[in-house]
This record gives structure tokens, C-alpha cells and sequence, in this order.
């Protein structure tokens, strides 16, 4: 860990008026939680095709067969990691305003942050397919596949986006609008190749912020728009910012 640009880095979240985080895949793998992509990505176990928003329509017993396993039998017993509290704190003690995420682990509220925009859903939320009504994970029973409406008995979805649905307009909205405000953007484990999430930090730095990306290996961002790039795990390095900014 480079502890000069460490300590310029902190000097920068302290000097921030409305920092932003945007976090990826990479902030939750401490937590037990595998990234979508890459050497022990998902998908390479996994076919994907099973969040196909179509292959969920015609097939939602199936869908939800594997959705069950790789989520829900997995997720509810997850915690929050060190980088994801040290965000909370940072957030209880006004260096950071709010969080975009990619991760649908719904982990940043567990550690506590309020202001989570999810551009990708959560897990925790279902919805019906058929009134659109919204559910707490809570209310279904999974040893039921598929989880049925309790309004209509239409088929319940798990309230993220699937391939080739759009992102929530809300989420993207807020987002962009958060990234133009943005003074500093902290982009944490994630190298967002797929939009528009990609462009969320490139907005960010158009509108002239400063980027701080800590992530284990360079992203296309780190030569094109981070000023200053912490190599290393999410949890070291947000630990040891939380330490100079004594949280």
C-alpha cells in the first residue's frame, strides 16, 4: 500500500463538500459474496441465461430454481465487511454523501449507509410480473417455487434487473445526478465495463471531480480518469482510511 497517496487521498476525502461513492462486485467478494465475472466469476459456473428476462417468463420455475440457490440460500446470511462499515461511518460523519452501487447484496444499508442508489435492484424486494406489486423478501416462502403474488397469484421476480431489462429509471436518474454534484467520486471494487454504469464516473470527473479508485488490479479508469489509484483489497484500504479519518 502506497501510504503517500493513501495520505493525499484522505486529505482530498477531508477537503471533499459532496463526495460520492460508486462500488462494484468488488467491496462484497470479502464477504463471501462471488463477482459475476472474471477467473471465479459466476458465470463460469453458471449459465447465465437463467436471468434472461425472457427465459424468466416462458421458464420461472427453472429460473428460479438456480436464483434460489445462488442468491437467496447464500445472501441472507452474509454480512457487511469492514469497507462497507467504514462507508457508513464516513457517510454518519458527513465525508460522504451517498453511495451508487452495482451490487444488489442490499450490504451497504446492513452496514448502515442511508443514501444507497441500487442501479442494478436488490435482492430483498420482489415484484409481481403480472399488477407489479413490490414485496419484502420476507413475505415469500421459498421452499414454494415460484413465489406467487399475494394480490393477483401472478409469478413473483426478484426486484433486479435481468438481461435485457432496462435499469431503474429512479436509480439512474438519481445516479447521474449524484455524479454531476460530485466533487470527489471514490470508485470502489468494480471496473464497470457494462453501461450505463461506465459512464457514471466519467460524468463525474467531466463535471470536475476528483477520482480515487481502490481497486486490486488498473481499469480502464486508472489511466484515464483516476487521480489517484490505491492498489490493494477494498477492506485494507477503506480500513486503513477509516483509521486517518478517525471514525
Amino acid at each position: 500500500m502506497d501510504i503517500t497517496k493513501l495520505d493525499q487521498a484522505v486529505k482530498l476525502i477531508r477537503k471533499a463538500k459532496y463526495a460520492v461513492a460508486f462500488t462494484g462486485a468488488g467491496i462484497s467478494v470479502e464477504s463471501g459474496i462471488p463477482p459475476f465475472r472474471g477467473k471465479h466469476g459466476l458465470w463460469n459456473k453458471v449459465d447465465p441465461i437463467f436471468l434472461e428476462i425472457e427465459y424468466f417468463k416462458n421458464k420461472p420455475l427453472q429460473s428460479w430454481k438456480i436464483i434460489k440457490e445462488i442468491f437467496y440460500d447464500k445472501l441472507n446470511n452474509i454480512e457487511p465487511n469492514i469497507a462497507h462499515k467504514v462507508l457508513a461511518k464516513m457517510e454518519e460523519r458527513s465525508f460522504l454523501e451517498t453511495i451508487i452501487t452495482q451490487n444488489i447484496d442490499h450490504l451497504h444499508q446492513k452496514a448502515g449507509s442511508r443514501y444507497v442508489y441500487e442501479l442494478h435492484g436488490t435482492y430483498k424486494q420482489l415484484v409481481c410480473t403480472e399488477c407489479s406489486s413490490e414485496f419484502d423478501i420476507s413475505f415469500a416462502n421459498l421452499d414454494f417455487l415460484p413465489p406467487t403474488c399475494y394480490i393477483c397469484k401472478g409469478i413473483l421476480k426478484p426486484d433486479i434487473v435481468f438481461f435485457n431489462e432496462p435499469i431503474p429509471a429512479f436509480a439512474k436518474k438519481r445516479s447521474f445526478e449524484e455524479a454531476k454534484k460530485a466533487d470527489l467520486m471514490l470508485i470502489i471494487g468494480t471496473n464497470a465495463e457494462v453501461l450505463p454504469a461506465a459512464d457514471i464516473p466519467v460524468v463525474a470527473k467531466e463535471n470536475g471531480a476528483k477520482i480515487i479508485e481502490i481497486n486490486i488490479k488498473e481499469t480502464h479508469f486508472t489511466k484515464e480518469i483516476t487521480d489517484f489509484y490505491l492498489q490493494g483489497k477494498a477492506s485494507e484500504i477503506m480500513k486503513e482510511i477509516g483509521k486517518k479519518l478517525y471514525l
